[in-house]
Formats: structure tokens, sequence, C-alpha cells
């Protein structure tokens, strides 16, 4: 029965379970997207986010809180140098899940893991398009040079 089960054990021990998402948590300060199964990165954004908005407060306390989960210096700068003023205003929701489909060798689910405001192609996409105005009933408005050359015309008659 699955009663209480607040966490997925990833079929791990609590020690190798930590040890995997503080390395995979570096990896993906560090590169800004890993490859992985889904159910490691579910697992992952449960605990790189608290790490990500403890970063938002860059004093002592919270370097040494979040050395101790990382254990590793070039992730720790790293996100308190880039990654913390890029998501200083983001209330929350620093990571995406987009799944790739199965891996060959036994079929487990994959998808890439990435931080929310880093990549480049979706802050794009994001940016919206100007769209020329139209009246309400969907028609275009008349050019006042077509209107000029139109009276100007009825005149000559």
């Amino acid at each position: 029965m699955r009663h209480g089960k607040k966490i997925n054990h990833l079929g791990r021990t609590h020690s190798h379970r930590e040890a995997m998402l503080s390395n995979m948590a570096s990896s993906l300060i560090l590169h800004k997207r890993i490859n992985t199964t889904v159910a490691k990165a579910k697992a992952l954004r449960k605990y790189v986010e608290p790490i990500i908005t403890r970063s938002k407060s860059d004093n002592t306390h919270s370097r040494r809180t979040v050395f101790s989960y990382l254990q590793n210096k070039e992730a720790v700068a790293e996100l308190f140098r880039e990654v913390a003023p890029k998501v200083g205003e983001r209330p929350g929701g620093y990571t995406r899940i987009l799944k790739t489909g199965f891996r060959p060798g036994d079929a487990a689910e994959t998808c890439m893991m990435e931080l929310v405001d880093f990549n480049e192609l979706m802050i794009k996409d994001k940016a919206p398009a100007k769209k020329a105005k139209t009246t309400r009933r969907g028609r275009k408005p008349k050019a006042k040079a077509d209107d000029t050359t139109t009276s100007s015309d009825k005149s000559e008659e």
C-alpha cells in the first residue's frame, strides 16, 4: 500500500539518492539543461526549486545552506552569480520538464530538464507580435490617400 508515501525513493538508499540528487542539481545549475528520466526529473524538481528560492537572498547563511545541499563550490557560485538575478521576480516554477520519448535499452521515459529563464528559444517565442488594427467588423481601416484620389477623380468627371 502507498499510505503516506511522499517521495519517490527511485530504488536507492537514502545516501545514494541524496548524492545523486545533489550531483544532478549541480549539473542542472552549471549546464542549465540536462537529459534524464522523467521520474528522476520530478524528484530533482522537488530538490532544486527550494535551493533556487534560497539563492534569492544572497547572504552567508543562505550560501552555506545551499552548499550543504550541493557540495560544489562552482555550482554555488554560478547559482548566486547568474541564476538568482534572473529568477528574482519569479515566484516559483524555475524548472521545465520536456518529455523526449523512450530510452532504447530499457524503454524508460526520458526527458530534458532545464531552467526556465535560460532557454533563449522559448523566451523569444513569448514576445507578442503586433497585429494590424482592425475595426470591430473585422475590416481594415481605409487609407486616407485612397480617399483623396477617389474624390479628386469624381470632381474631374
